[in-house]
């Protein structure tokens, strides 16, 4: 079949995984071609259909909101790529700006100029940022054994098939940032109840991570460094101490 990929190709080409690709597959979201001996074969069309459901996963759809989506008719990949290049020229100019920022603190540090409170709030934001989105995960398994962090990776790769963990995460602040403006909240009161309600909804995915050997004592080396602010928080230290008085109230 000429134009197209197998889905090895695919894989190495785009990072998505074989099992992502099957998944998508076993749902209906797209129906790769087949050779005669039954391989499947990705051409230009699939890997638009492939394209679009990413873009729609992105923007925070479930498999299931995707399906009728794509059902009605194919969407316009026009439109996608100009709202691809607009995420990327946001992520430019915040980029730039962070870059800018930190360019003016090395001149005044340079310069043993003194550096003023508004900056150093700027400075803590940028980082906590960067931290708290991409790097959390990284920094926690800096206080893991290798048995542990072993176990994590067995946890990673039992998730439920077409499990987004960026799509999760970004759930998951989300909900840390509506907490955040709500506290201060009584962690039993009843106003608090459905923040904990789509909390535990949120990482009931990977609630079984605790049963896996190594990781629940993993989970609480982490935790204890949390508390005693060895460690940041993997969020909001305030959100992360509200939901952990809520949960424990909860197990009581």
């Amino acid at each position: 079949m000429p134009d197209s990929l197998d889905i090895a190709e695919v894989v190495r080409r785009t990072g998505l995984t074989a099992r992502a690709l099957r998944f998508y597959e076993a749902r209906g979201l797209i129906a790769p071609l087949r050779t005669y001996s039954g391989r499947r074969r990705y051409g230009p069309s699939e890997l638009e259909r492939l394209h679009q459901i990413l873009a729609l996963k992105r923007a925070g759809l479930t498999v299931a909101q995707i399906q009728p989506l794509l059902s009605r008719r194919p969407l316009d990949l026009r439109g996608l790529v100009l709202a691809q290049i607009a995420a990327l020229a946001e992520r430019e100019r915040e980029i730039a700006a962070s870059r800018g920022l930190l360019q003016s603190i090395l001149s005044r540090i340079d310069r043993s100029e003194p550096i003023d409170v508004a900056t150093f709030c700027s400075l803590i934001r940028q980082g906590e940022t960067t931290m708290t989105k991409e790097k959390w995960l990284e920094a926690a398994a800096g206080h893991m054994s290798e048995q542990q962090r072993d176990a994590v990776k067995r946890v990673q790769s039992a998730l439920p098939e077409g499990f987004d963990r960026r799509a999760q995460l970004e759930r998951l602040l989300a909900l840390v940032d509506r907490i955040k403006a709500a506290l201060p909240l009584d962690p039993v009161g009843p106003a608090a109840q459905p923040f904990i309600d789509e909390y535990q909804a949120l990482i009931e995915p990977v609630r079984s991570a605790i049963a896996v050997p190594g990781m629940r004592d993993g989970a609480k080396a982490v935790q204890e460094k949390i508390d005693r602010g060895e460690v940041h928080a993997p969020f909001d230290p305030e959100v992360y101490r509200f939901l952990r008085a809520a949960l424990q109230a909860r197990r009581a």
